[in-house]
């Protein structure tokens, strides 16, 4: 395992979750969750935003599969601030707009040390296979809340929720690695306050 990556684990009576991230390098993907759409769209946002990602998770996914998608997106912000903790300063901004067919979604993230998230869909299905897609929030939510980040995702249109779910998580991964990118800023600290 290389320097760059970063471990965390989380286990509560819900769900037992360990996940490995290395912003440096993609092309290692593998994900296990009980979950297989939501595997799907992992694998896009880490493909597409050329990261490595390892994901073992489990949980009560009989009862509802909504523990186990939120404490993904707070295991995976838990990881994204331990990797700014290690590297310092990181580029901070990112965005991206992706098509998939008749959907547009798009993502704009500031590594502010602020957490916020603003999600807006208007799915016309509420399920893709067994997956209800009010879970995508959540996952954002922790994603957001535990990464400390400035989060905005919005899909601007479409008519098939697959479609809009994965052009999201694709707009996700590309506006993740420019953000957790290395700075090319001569600051240290990437605002005009000296401090986030």
């Amino acid at each position: 395992m290389s320097k760059s990556t970063v471990t965390v684990s989380r286990q509560t009576s819900e769900t037992e979750i360990t996940l490995s991230l290395d912003l440096s390098k993609g092309g290692e993907i593998s994900v296990e969750t009980g979950v297989p759409f939501f595997e799907h769209m992992l694998e896009a946002m880490s493909f597409h935003g050329d990261f490595s990602l390892s994901l073992r998770a489990g949980g009560d996914i009989d009862v509802d599969f909504h523990h186990l998608i939120e404490d993904i997106g707070i295991v995976l912000g838990e990881a994204l601030a331990e990797h700014v903790e290690n590297v310092g300063a990181v580029a901070r901004f990112g965005h991206s707009v992706i098509p998939m067919d008749e959907a547009l979604s798009e993502v704009t993230i500031d590594v502010s040390g602020r957490p916020f998230t603003l999600f807006k869909a208007d799915f016309p299905q509420q399920r893709i296979g067994a997956f209800d897609v009010s879970l995508i929030r959540e996952f954002l939510h922790g994603l957001a809340g535990s990464g400390k980040m400035t989060l905005h995702a919005e899909c601007r249109r479409g008519e098939n929720s697959h479609h809009m779910a994965e052009s999201l998580f694709k707009a996700l991964g590309k506006a993740l690695n420019q953000a957790y990118g290395p700075s090319r800023h001569s600051a240290a600290v990437q605002s005009t306050k000296g401090s986030l």
